[in-house]
């Protein structure tokens, strides 16, 4: 079958494959060495009158399939400086795999201000979004909106923004380590880390950290947020806009219970995590378990990065229901298999957090239940943990209009923390 114009148009805004990261190629560029496991590299400037485009032409073209298309329009302020990108490389480990090490990749996005060296930046890492090809991420920014938006937000008025672009994405040799908890922790702690090495280099402070993130990101940032808070690192503030902070509870409610909202892309979403836990957790034959022998192939090759998602979506069926075998599903029943019972061990809300956090939802997000949205809010008001807040995008808002109210929203609220 093939996708509707509609869906292609969506799928663009998803992946963050516009015509701004069609149109441009990598420069070469000389790359730093600031110690034996940190290099960096040089890869733009985005100039006011860029920054200023990001948030007007190509928020638009973002927005265009989206359930509130306009709604943003002129809700950012103009860009006050120019942004210096960097890519940065570190090593890392795989807890997965008995911490064997391995080398990553990130974004680091600097604001060129007047008597910046000497003073102390505030830091936010950003947590992207799910994407179906290794280069559409932060540290390829072009192929990135998500990540422009970001940097057009914060960077742009004086924020330094670190983004892991995770195991298997950007210059990463391992498979997709797709919403696999340990190994998402590890990437975007020990980028924050390669990140500061860095702004040491550039002889920049970094001073007060927040965390932001969306969708698959706003999982990966309860998961980082937990993880600092476990080696002593304070956060000022955290912001997840459409986080399945309950992966069992997302994936069952997919598979098991589908509603007429549910994104058409769901099948790749499930493909890749599928085959993200065969790999990282040693699961071996899960994918060929769950997929319907017709469809393997296929999913293979997209987990694989050797077919885009245009292909993938010819090839298999729109609703998961057509495309996971149904003994399968039927195991979410109760939960009580392998994979189910490692995916609750993914989930990343059911501790006590230091952090206040803003959780943001809406009334037509076609990925996340609002009701799974709502759960880090809920748990902290039980378990008396800082102050969480749920935040409703509005009724019409979709997966990708949660989003854009979040960044605007916690821009203003991180400033306000940032004054007191």
């Amino acid at each position: 079958m093939k996708i509707s114009t509609a869906c292609a148009l969506a799928l663009a805004a998803l992946l963050a494959i516009g015509p701004a990261g069609l149109a441009r190629a990598d420069a070469p560029a000389t790359v730093v060495a600031v110690q034996s496991d940190v290099t960096y590299e040089k890869i733009d400037t985005y100039s006011i009158e860029r920054l200023n485009q990001i948030l007007s032409t190509e928020l638009d073209e973002f927005m265009q399939p989206s359930t509130m298309p306009t709604a943003f329009r002129g809700k950012f302020p103009p860009a006050a400086n120019a942004v210096t990108l960097y890519r940065v490389t570190y090593r890392s480990v795989i807890p997965e795999q008995e911490n064997r090490p391995t080398t990553a990749s990130g974004l680091l996005a600097v604001p060129e201000l007047d008597g910046a060296a000497g003073r102390a930046l505030p830091v936010v890492s950003y947590q992207h979004g799910t994407v179906f090809r290794k280069r559409s991420v932060p540290s390829f920014p072009e192929w990135s909106a998500e990540t422009r938006i970001m940097v057009a937000r914060f960077a742009a008025h004086g924020y330094v923004v670190v983004a892991a672009d995770y195991f298997g994405r950007g210059l990463s040799d391992l498979p997709d380590g797709y919403l696999v908890k340990g190994s998402t922790r590890q990437a975007t702690y020990d980028m924050l880390r390669a990140g500061r090495t860095v702004l040491a280099a550039l002889k920049i402070e970094p001073g007060a950290l927040f965390l932001s993130g969306w969708s698959q990101g706003g999982w990966a940032t309860m998961a980082f947020l937990e993880k600092l808070q476990e080696v002593g690192e304070p956060v000022t503030a955290a912001a997840v806009a459409s986080a399945p902070v309950d992966v069992a509870l997302t994936m069952n409610r997919w598979l098991n219970n589908p509603q007429p909202v549910d994104a058409y892309f769901l099948t790749g979403a499930v493909a890749l995590q599928l085959q993200a836990q065969e790999a990282y957790h040693a699961q071996s034959g899960l994918a060929a378990a769950a997929i319907r022998p017709e469809y393997l192939a296929a999913a293979r090759a997209l987990y694989e990065d050797r077919m885009d998602w245009e292909t993938f979506a010819a090839q298999t069926p729109t609703k998961l229901q057509d495309f996971i075998i149904p003994e399968f599903r039927a195991g979410g029943r109760l939960g009580r298999t392998p994979y189910w019972r490692g995916l609750d061990q993914d989930q990343v809300y059911r501790w006590i957090s230091a952090t206040p956090i803003h959780t943001y939802y809406g009334g037509k997000d076609e990925v996340t239940p609002h009701v799974v949205a709502m759960l880090p809010a809920e748990t902290q008001a039980l378990l008396g943990g800082a102050p969480t807040e749920a935040i409703d995008a509005g009724a019409e808002a979709d997966h990708r209009a949660i989003f854009v109210f979040g960044v605007i929203e916690q821009k203003a609220w991180f400033d306000g923390l940032l004054a007191k």
